[in-house]
C-alpha cells in the first residue's frame, strides 16, 4: 500500500494511451487539434469501460492457453511456497525439535535463494532476450523472454522432492533447508520470466494479463495451504510434498514447448479485447 501511495506521487505516468490524451487535451486547449491513433481511441462511457477492464483480465485467462498455462504453472508454485512456509512451524518444531526463533531463521533459505536470482539470474533474462533477437535479425519476439525459465523448471522439481524425502527420513536440518534455497531461486526465476513474457505479449493490456495470473496464483495459493495438513497427516510430508514435485515435473515442458511454438499458438487464439 505505502509503495503504491508513493509511486502515485513520484512515478512517472508510462501508459501510452494515458500520454497521448494528455497530449490531445493539452493541444485542444491551445486551439489546435491533436487525433489520437485509432489503437488509442476510446470514446465509450466511463462504466462501459470500467466493465470492459474488469472483464478483460478473465477473458486472457481462459481463451489464451499459453496464459492460462502459465498461470497453472505460477499457481503451482505459489500453492507449494505457502504450504511449505505454514508448515515449517510443525516440520521444524515438532520433527526437529527447534524453537520460534530458530524456526523463523530457516525462512533464511529461500530468502537467500530470491536474491540470488534477483541478483544473477533475473538480469540475464533480457540478456537471452537481446541475444535471440539480435539472430533473429534484430525482431524480438516475447518467446525470447522464455529460456532462462527452464532454470526454474528444472530446480522447482528437483528441490521439492529433496525437501520431501530429507524431511521424511529426518536428515539434518541444514540438509533440508539447504533444498528450499534452490527452490527459491526457482519460483524468482519463473515469476519473472513469465511477468516478462506477460508484458510482452500483451504489450496495451499487459497488466490485465499480468492481473489474471495473480488472481488465479492467490487463490490457489491461498486456498491449497489450508488443505495440505490434512494431507500430510495421513500420507507424510515425503509422498505429501512430492505431490507437489510430480505436479511441477508435469508443466515443467511448459516454458520450453512456448519458446517454440508460442507465436503459434498466440496468433491462433486471438482475442478481442
Amino acid at each position: 500500500m505505502i509503495n503504491t501511495a508513493l509511486g502515485v506521487f513520484f512515478l512517472k505516468e508510462s501508459y501510452a494511451p494515458v500520454i497521448l490524451e494528455a497530449r490531445r487535451q493539452a493541444r485542444e486547449k491551445d486551439g489546435g487539434k491533436y487525433r489520437l491513433k485509432d489503437d488509442y481511441e476510446d470514446n465509450r462511457p466511463f462504466w462501459t469501460k470500467m466493465l470492459s477492464s474488469m472483464q478483460r483480465p478473465l477473458k486472457i485467462l481462459f481463451a489464451q492457453p499459453i496464459v492460462f498455462t502459465m498461470a497453472v504453472y505460477q499457481a503451482i508454485t505459489f500453492a507449494t511456497v505457502y504450504t511449505l512456509y505454514t508448515n515449517f512451524q510443525d516440520i521444524y518444531g515438532r520433527l526437529y525439535g527447534l524453537d520460534t526463533s530458530q524456526i523463523g531463521l530457516m525462512y533464511l533459505g529461500p530468502g537467500i535463494g530470491f536474491l540470488v536470482a534477483v541478483w544473477f539470474i533475473v538480469p540475464r533474462i533480457d540478456t537471452v532476450y537481446n541475444a535471440l533477437a539480435q539472430r533473429n535479425n534484430n525482431t524480438p519476439k516475447p518467446e525470447y523472454r522464455l529460456p532462462i525459465a527452464n532454470i526454474g523448471s528444472v530446480l522447482i522439481p528437483i528441490s521439492l522432492f529433496w525437501f520431501a524425502w530429507t524431511v521424511e527420513t529426518q536428515q539434518h536440518w541444514l540438509v533440508t533447508i539447504t533444498s528450499t534455497f534452490f527452490f527459491g531461486i526457482g519460483q524468482v526465476t519463473i515469476l519473472n520470466c513469465v511477468q516478462n513474457y506477460y508484458i510482452d505479449s500483451f504489450s496495451k493490456y499487459a497488466a490485465s494479463a499480468i492481473a489474471a495470473g495473480a488472481v488465479f496464483r492467490s487463490i490457489v495459493g491461498g486456498v491449497v495451504p489450508l488443505l495440505a495438513p490434512s494431507v500430510f497427516e495421513h500420507i507424510g510430508y515425503g509422498w505429501g510434498i512430492s505431490i507437489f514435485g510430480f505436479l511441477s515435473v508435469a508443466i515443467a515442458p511448459a516454458p520450453l514447448l512456448f519458446f517454440y511454438y508460442g507465436e503459434k499458438i498466440r496468433k491462433s487464439y486471438v482475442i478481442t479485447l
